[in-house]
């Protein structure tokens, strides 16, 4: 059973996602919140496998509760879904930059947002690499200091783990590096898994943008080609 938290600040929404995961045998309804304050305090009460989180709320918004609830000392990190009117806007990156695992618009089919609760409850993403991409432009052209913040963290990484790295920063998929570095997909998921380990990641987009943050990847760097 993959247990559920519901968070929107419109009652109307909020009851209708609750009743259609109620309907799925799968799936429960461990709580609704209404705003971002009330769902880290019943996140942490019922300890959800997902969050459906929406992003722009009064007060506390999607993007300071997500990283709230992913930071807290619980010894339980749910994953978190967003929820967005606007396809991906800045508050849906910066949701994605803390650690959300992807993100729907509130429109989505019942059947894709159900399939989509189940897709990130087995611990996988819910965007494809062409969103990668569009997170890159989207950083590539935020304000903000030029310069690269060096991560000490990064030494950590083998030469290995570093090279995984730098290709999700280039928006690879698995596949696509798995091919350039004549490995396995899932000698990829391996590496990868383990650089986001050792740097406290918590999903690609974060990784993708702490690529580029730190300077292992450039903004108009060229991918680096196959080995």
């Amino acid at each position: 059973m993959i247990k559920v938290l519901v968070v929107d600040d419109q009652v109307l929404i909020r009851a209708g996602l609750a009743a259609l995961i109620r309907a799925v045998p799968d799936l429960d309804v461990v709580g609704e919140a209404a705003t971002g304050a009330e769902s880290v305090a019943v996140a942490a009460a019922t300890r959800p496998d997902v969050i459906l989180m929406d992003i722009r709320m009064p007060g506390m918004n999607g993007v300071t509760a997500t990283e709230r609830i992913l930071s807290a000392d619980t010894g339980h990190r749910p994953k978190v879904l967003i929820l967005t009117t606007f396809d991906l806007d800045e508050y849906v990156y910066n949701a994605l930059r803390v650690g959300a695992s992807g993100f729907l618009l509130k429109d989505t089919p019942p059947e894709r947002l159900i399939a989509a609760i189940r897709t990130i409850a087995a611990g996988d993403m819910l965007f494809a690499p062409s969103v990668s991409r569009r997170l890159i432009e989207a950083y590539t052209h935020r304000p903000g200091p030029a310069a690269p913040q060096p991560s000490p963290e990064l030494d950590t990484l083998t030469a290995r783990e570093s090279e995984v790295l730098k290709l999700v920063g280039h928006a690879l998929s698995n596949t696509e590096i798995a091919t350039r570095l004549s490995v396995s997909d899932a000698t990829v998921k391996t590496h990868l898994n383990r650089a986001m380990t050792k740097l406290n990641l918590r999903s690609r987009a974060q990784a993708v943008a702490l690529a580029y943050e730190s300077g292992l990847v450039t903004p108009g760097q060229e991918t680096p080609s196959p080995a």
